[in-house]
């Protein structure tokens, strides 16, 4: 058992200070869970310890730091490039149409039976070592490259993001594969998947990096204990800083008043001369409050303030927006999913649930007229609703006022909304097309809750957002009650904002 140990660390991008003489010191047997907002230095942090990047304070460890890959490119293209670095080397595979086991020996060294060993651990027919990489889905992909994390015990993964392209099922056999490993360092915005496998967490926050003994319930529990306690000081500082700012303003006016009187007959020096003395009580009090103020503000930095987003939901004397009964879709005949009936009513938040390939993507594309297949069974939908999408896969291009112009949309509000999911200012110049994942998703949000609509269909809604996101997007939906049809495989979320669910089970 040894330590990962940064002393001091410093490091930033130009003017921009991510870490300020900060100590860090981890376990090496811990299930490290790594939170924070975006932007806050969670991604700089893998690379430090990598050694992508470098900086002058010293790395203290003696482990080999593998990182399970993030994706340069979105989504769909998953296939075209898949990277695995470690902090010694780094191999690229682009040949996707190989077939996975020689396609994996290429990016570590293993015994056959060390491998299909833990992907048996993880729930996968081993029939996929002898497919092509490109044909596997996006979970059996995701699981084949977390086996390979731990067949060298020297290794010390990072693993960033291993939820996205898992369906809930998936999600929990991975966290039950990860619960019985130690030592690593994970990154997810699945608030249910680091309860599950996490047994500490450092949060990079606003001022300092903290670490929590617990899961993310446990931080999250502490940081609000915390951040109410600042606040409750806070109030008790302004209200004695309101009745010394008062109490200063008088006597400066009756210091004030009392000086111009200094030449009158009356006066024989004394009302001077206690003026002065007012006159320097006032300062001192003025010191005294500045002081508090400097003081208490370096505490108040360190509170996380997240704004409440806007959503510019319509209002619709329609009862049932959406009515299906034993309704399936089907391409060249072979159906997606078993027959299935439900209705969504106006103002009610609906899940659709069901493994990878059941066809829940398919059905929200069916609703937006974007099906080229067979339909079975009654469907219906009032005429005229305006509808709002997001999508799991988008391709929005150019700058922010002419996507806003084309999609007629508020510029106001949508870059009110932006500003409030976190987008620094100085995003709003670049075109979409250069942004992170994260920020062209946080467009994509934007876009829908600034849309009018009847109804929001919503696609995977939180890849690529925080959860400090997740939190507004939860806060929104509770109050806004829209009506709103999504696929997300975020269970804590389902509990939080749906009251139905609608599972699709696959056409075996």
């Amino acid at each position: 058992m040894s330590n990962i140990e940064f002393k001091d660390l410093i490091f930033g991008y130009g003017a921009t200070l991510i870490f300020d003489h900060a100590q860090i010191n981890i376990d090496d047997s811990w299930k490290l869970g790594l939170v924070g907002r975006n932007g806050r230095g969670k991604s700089t942090l893998l690379k430090l310890l990598q050694g992508k990047i470098t900086t002058d304070s010293p790395i203290s460890t003696n482990k080999n730091f593998v990182y399970f890959p993030q994706l340069s490119s979105s989504d769909h293209q998953m296939n075209e490039e898949v990277n695995l670095v470690t902090a010694s080397s780094q191999r690229s595979l682009t040949d996707a149409s190989a077939l996975t086991f020689y396609l994996l020996s290429e990016l570590a060294d293993f015994e056959q039976w060390e491998l299909e060993r833990e992907l048996t651990l993880l729930k996968v027919d081993l029939e996929v070592l002898w497919r092509p990489y490109e044909t596997l889905s996006g979970g059996e992909q995701t699981k084949c490259l977390l086996a390979l994390l731990f067949l060298d015990e020297s290794n010390f993964p990072l693993i960033d993001e291993p939820t996205n392209h898992l369906d809930m099922a998936s999600r929990e056999t991975v966290a039950h594969y990860l619960k019985k490993k130690s030592g690593f360092i994970v990154v997810s915005h699945d608030r249910h998947f680091l309860d599950e496998v996490c047994d500490h967490t450092l949060a990079i926050e606003r001022r300092q990096i903290k670490l929590y003994q617990g899961n993310f319930s446990t931080y999250e529990h502490e940081k609000k204990l915390r951040d109410d306690q600042e606040l409750s000081q806070d109030g008790k500082l302004k209200k004695e800083i309101t009745r010394l700012k008062q109490t200063a303003r008088e006597k400066e006016e009756w210091s004030k008043t009392r000086e111009k009187t200094k030449d009158q007959a009356a006066d024989s020096g004394f009302v001077s001369a206690r003026a002065a003395r007012m006159m320097k009580k006032s300062k001192h009090l003025e010191k005294r409050m500045s002081q508090d103020l400097t003081e208490k503000e370096a505490l108040l930095q360190n509170i996380e303030k997240v704004e409440p987003l806007v959503m510019n939901n319509q209002g619709t004397h329609h009862k049932r927006l959406l009515h299906f009964e034993h309704f399936q879709l089907a391409y060249e005949g072979q159906s997606l999913f078993e027959p299935v009936t439900f209705s969504l009513m106006a103002g009610q938040i609906t899940a659709l649930l069901g493994a990878n390939g059941s066809g829940k993507s398919t059905l929200l594309k069916f609703i937006e007229n974007d099906f080229t297949g067979e339909q079975k069974g009654y469907f219906e939908s009032p005429q005229g609703l305006k509808i709002s999408y997001v999508r799991q896969i988008y391709e929005n291009k150019g700058d922010l006022k002419s996507f806003a112009l084309m999609n007629q949309l508020d510029m106001e509000s949508f870059l009110a909304n932006l500003r409030k999911l976190g987008m620094e200012r100085s995003v709003f110049e670049l075109n979409i097309e250069q942004m992170s994942q994260g920020q062209q998703k946080k467009v994509e949000l934007a876009r829908s809750l600034s849309q009018e609509a009847h109804l929001y269909i919503w696609d995977e809604p939180l890849n690529y957002l925080d959860v400090f996101n997740q939190g507004q997007i939860i806060q929104l939906l509770k109050f806004a009650q829209p009506t709103l049809l999504l696929v997300e495989h975020d269970q804590s979320f389902i509990e939080a904002v749906a009251n139905q669910t609608v599972e699709l089970t696959r056409v075996k």
